[in-house]
């Protein structure tokens, strides 16, 4: 007889006992190869306990099942199953993958208002919590308290795991706002340091500052920043309380990246140039024009052109039939084909106002910006006066320098200087709606440390416009691949 022949079966205790040591080894090798990955080998202090868990039973963690109640026992389940799902959820949601919503047209017709996406951490490697104390899948503020969601202590350095690859050209990418830093509570979707400038141009006119030197200049934009930010905390009933947010709290956004670190940026005429060549352009960009009606459209035209009412929502003043819309390179076709229901379409205005530097004399527009040297990580640019204003929220705010200008010259950290070597990539966003997009031109860079992940795949879209019957579910774009979004 064979050795297999004459072995005893196992008995039921051995049997447990084999396969709690078998689960103990995968949940450990587990653990230990996700340490290893985020480069964080502290956690092995949980190791001990799923050694007892599993295999030496010291402490009764399932303590609860032997209470006498049958209420308490059915709470505590529900009690284990909540905080198993929240830690469960944490780590999904900080290190593999989150979900996202468009929540507004900058990035019409390429991603509508309404999709959902399924946002990769993985792409460009997961970001290291800043504030690991937080309940996961939870904005800024809970739901009924409204307190905070985390805590600011303890704060981390940016840190980011190793990933697939990197941000490249004209991917879509999901980032926290840069400006996001600061924000009044009353008036979250509007950029805080523009409300400050705009605040204080009414209460300190600029007049005209081209016969100005530079540090009249200075002063006089720091004077009429500082007025507009005391006048913004001087009205929480207008404004509400001013706070500030770590970075991985700021708000989501979502652009397209059109300029890498060390590229040359230029927009001519609308179009995106990169060390002199034009960068392609997003196959349904959108651009603004103004629409003069004979007639209202008919909603099937209108369905089939991917027009929203949100596009037909800014009527003129002057003239009901006109409006404000922006439209694909299609739209725009079919539209001037239309004589029966078109009178006129032109090109809309660009913006000149408020565009990044806000504390900088210029004559750019939307459609006219540039140049700008995008920062790149290890790249060294001697500052002047003619880029200072460019520079300066980088290397101040956020690569944490000191920096001034006194009687005309530059100090870092308390020491002059015309020199600074960057820390960090930085990266330009645009939306695809190219005149109805609050994008890089008006903020300016996107930190590395800003960059949140890369979108997936649709795989849901509703449309605000429709009802449930009547097409609020767009079928044909779930599933779909952003990648695929060219």
């Amino acid at each position: 007889m064979t050795d297999n022949a004459n072995k005893k079966p196992d008995t039921p205790r051995q049997r447990p006992l084999r396969r709690r040591i078998f689960w103990c080894c995968v949940w450990c090798v587990c653990i230990i190869a996700f340490l290893i990955w985020i480069k964080c080998l502290w956690g092995v202090i949980v190791l001990p306990f799923i050694f007892d868990i599993y295999i030496s039973k010291k402490v009764n963690w399932n303590w609860w099942r032997q209470l006498k109640s049958s209420r308490a026992r059915v709470i505590m389940s529900w009690v284990d199953a909540i905080v198993f799902a929240l830690v469960a959820a944490y780590f999904v949601n900080l290190y593999f993958f989150q979900n996202f919503v468009i929540p507004s047209s900058s990035l019409e017709k390429s991603l509508l208002t309404g999709d959902y996406l399924f946002v990769s951490k993985m792409s460009y490697g997961p970001r290291k919590p800043i504030t690991p104390l937080s309940i996961p899948m939870v904005a800024n503020n809970l739901p009924i308290t409204g307190t905070k969601s985390y805590l600011e202590w303890p704060r981390w350095k940016y840190e980011r795991v190793r990933g697939f690859g990197n941000v490249k050209l004209n991917d879509i990418v999901v980032f926290n706002y840069p400006s996001g830093d600061t924000v009044a509570t009353a008036v979250e979707n509007q950029d805080y340091y523009g409300l400050c400038y705009q605040a204080g141009a009414e209460l300190l006119p600029p007049g005209d500052m081209t016969g100005m030197s530079w540090q009249e200049q200075l002063d006089a934009f720091a004077a009429q920043y500082a007025a507009g930010r005391s006048y913004i905390v001087a009205h929480p009933e207008q404004f509400g309380k001013v706070i500030s947010r770590p970075v991985d709290h700021r708000t989501n956004y979502v652009k397209r990246c059109v300029g890498l670190p060390g590229q040359t940026l230029q927009i001519k005429h609308g179009i995106v140039y990169l060390d002199g060549k034009a960068n392609k352009e997003p196959d349904e960009v959108e651009y603004g024009y103004i629409v003069t009606f004979r007639v209202n459209p008919p909603t099937d035209l209108i369905k089939e052109l991917g027009i929203s009412q949100e596009d037909l929502s800014e009527p003129s003043p002057y003239d009901p039939m006109t409006r404000y819309m922006p439209l694909t390179h299609h739209a725009l076709s079919v539209l001037r084909s239309r004589r029966d229901i078109v009178k006129a379409i032109s090109v809309a205005p660009p913006y000149s106002s408020d565009l990044y530097p806000l504390d900088m004399v210029k004559n750019w527009t939307t459609h006219d910006y540039g140049p700008v040297w995008i920062p790149k990580k290890g790249a060294t640019i001697r500052l002047t006066k003619d880029n200072y204003a460019l520079y300066e929220r980088p290397i101040r705010i956020y690569e944490g320098n000191k920096l001034e200008v006194r009687d005309g010259k530059i100090y870092i950290n308390d020491r002059q200087t015309d020199k600074y070597t960057f820390r960090m990539d930085y990266y330009w966003m645009m939306g695809d709606n190219r005149d109805r997009s609050a994008d890089s031109r008006f903020w300016g860079f996107v930190p590395e440390d800003h960059i949140v992940g890369k979108p997936i795949f649709i795989w849901l879209s509703l449309d605000k416009d429709y009802s449930l019957l009547d097409g609020k579910i767009r079928w044909s774009r779930i599933f779909r691949k952003v990648d695929n979004i060219k």
